[in-house]
Parts: structure tokens; C-alpha cells; sequence
């Protein structure tokens, strides 16, 4: 098995830039084009760990990502907040009034939609934030501008015509880090944990299991919903639970039992810090 971190995106991505906040900044990454490649990586080994976003502050939860984590079979190691400031790059010497096109992933876009807006320009969806601004460097793009982060723009030295253009000053985006369960040695003192989880289709199953983990005095930090392939208006529920000991998550887990199915740990790790 490799030490390399496997990341969806390219150099100067903000996966990139999580992986070197959390491993340190000699970290040898591995590129991948979608997170569906990432977690293979991890899985076979070729990669001895992953980094995957898993929701951002402005344009909420990854949902594909959820179902990705309960069937890859992998554990979450850990967690990183990363403050997300998106810039407008272009290459050196192009004025704003040139722009006719603006470049990056989706996501990106989105969380800059209200400045994005007030221009005529065309929106082009790419892959990458980070691929976004080494296209144009390489293609010697005029009247092209990205969205990525300060990152991107030194790797392949583009100007920052317009800085921040986020919508909303504290843009963070969660990544969790990912490893085989045979990697993952537990944290000395976790301090957080996310479950996956079923409950009937009956009025208050989900409130009982709720009311079981506060009674804990655990906080939820994060529940989301799910559907269920194959069962038409189930769901599975994805919840991360904060907790001063450890002994309490012990004593939820054994407190939902009877009210829960297939409840799967995915993971007991520290939590994250922002940066």
C-alpha cells in the first residue's frame, strides 16, 4: 500500500490544499476525477488514504457522497474544515471587461452565484476548480476566467482579478478522511463519530432514536437523510455525534440498538479544527 493521499481534483484544489492541512504540506497526493475513484483507490490500496468533501457551508451536503461512504466499506479517520475563499483568475493583464466566460466545478459556481450574476457572462461546468485555472495557463485562454482558490492561482500563475467573490465571508467545506478499516487504528480519545443507520416506517421511530442520543448528553451535529435504493420513501439516516467521553457513545449505541437496523459505526476520530 501507498502513503499517498488520494483527492478528487488536481493540484491546487481545495481537496489538495485539505490533504496538506491535515497529512502536512510534503504530502504526496494522487489525483482522481470523482470521488467514486477515490474511494476505489483506498479500498485496493493504491492509495493509503482518501480525502472527500462531504458538505460545505453555503451549498450544503454532498449527497452522493453519503451513499458512497455506507457502501465502500472504509472508515472515516478524521475531518478537516477548510476555509473556502473563491477568486476570479485570469491570466496576468486581462481586465474585468474581457471576461466573456467563466470556468469551474459546479459547486464553485454555485457558491458564487450572487457575484456571478451580475455579469453577462457564460457559465461553463468543468471538473475541477483547480483543472479550471491550468486550462487556461496551458491553453493561453483570453477573455476565459476560473473560480478557484490563491492555490491555483500561484501553481500556475494566473492574477487574481477579483478576490472573495464567494457569497457568504465564512465558506467552509467538510472533508472526511478515509482509510481501510485494517488502516485505521482509533483515535486515543475520540471525541466524534458518524453512524449510518435504519429505523421503521412508523410515526416517532426517528424522534425515540434522537431523544436515546441526547439523553447522553450527546450533541448531533449533523443528521441527514437518505433514501433507501430499492424501498420507495425510506430512508437511512447519516448522523455525527460530538461527545466529551467516549463511554457515552458506548451507552447510545447500546440504547438505540432495539431501536434502530443496521446501524454501522463509520467511524470514531477527533474533530476536525477550521483553518
Amino acid at each position: 500500500m501507498t502513503s499517498s493521499v488520494a483527492i478528487q481534483g488536481f493540484a491546487g484544489s481545495f481537496h489538495d490544499v485539505a490533504a496538506r492541512h491535515y497529512f502536512g504540506p510534503a504530502t504526496a497526493t494522487a489525483p482522481c476525477a470523482t470521488f467514486g475513484e477515490v474511494v476505489r483507490r483506498v479500498a485496493d490500496g493504491t492509495a493509503g488514504h482518501g480525502l472527500m468533501a462531504i458538505e460545505n457551508s453555503i451549498a450544503g451536503s454532498i449527497l452522493p457522497n453519503y451513499t458512497l461512504l455506507r457502501n465502500a466499506g472504509l472508515r472515516v479517520a478524521g475531518e478537516v474544515y477548510l476555509h473556502i475563499r473563491q477568486h476570479l483568475l485570469v491570466l496576468p493583464g486581462q481586465p474585468l471587461a474581457a471576461i466573456r466566460e467563466v470556468h469551474s466545478h459546479p459547486m464553485a459556481l454555485l457558491q458564487c452565484a450572487d457575484f456571478l450574476g451580475q455579469h453577462p457572462w457564460r457559465l461553463v461546468e468543468t471538473e475541477d476548480t483547480a483543472l479550471s485555472a491550468r486550462r487556461i495557463r496551458e491553453g493561453q485562454l483570453t477573455g476565459v476566467a476560473a473560480v478557484a482558490g490563491a492555490r491555483a492561482a500561484e501553481l500556475y500563475d494566473l492574477e487574481i482579478l477579483t478576490p472573495d467573490i464567494h457569497a457568504e465571508p465564512k465558506n467552509y467545506t467538510r472533508f472526511l478522511v478515509l482509510a481501510r478499516p485494517a488502516d485505521t487504528p482509533e483515535a486515543a480519545r475520540p471525541d466524534k463519530a458518524s453512524l449510518c443507520f435504519h429505523t421503521a416506517h412508523a410515526q416517532g421511530s426517528l424522534a425515540r432514536v434522537l431523544v436515546c442520543i441526547a439523553e447522553q448528553g450527546i450533541n448531533l451535529s449533523k443528521l441527514q437523510s437518505c433514501p433507501q435504493p430499492g424501498s420507495t420513501w425510506h430512508y437511512s439516516f447519516h448522523a455525527d455525534l460530538e461527545f466529551d467521553d467516549p463511554a457515552r457513545l458506548d451507552a447510545a449505541l447500546r440504547a438505540i440498538e432495539p431501536l434502530t437496523e443496521n446501524v454501522q459505526v463509520l467511524g470514531r476520530y477527533r474533530r476536525g479544527a477550521t483553518h
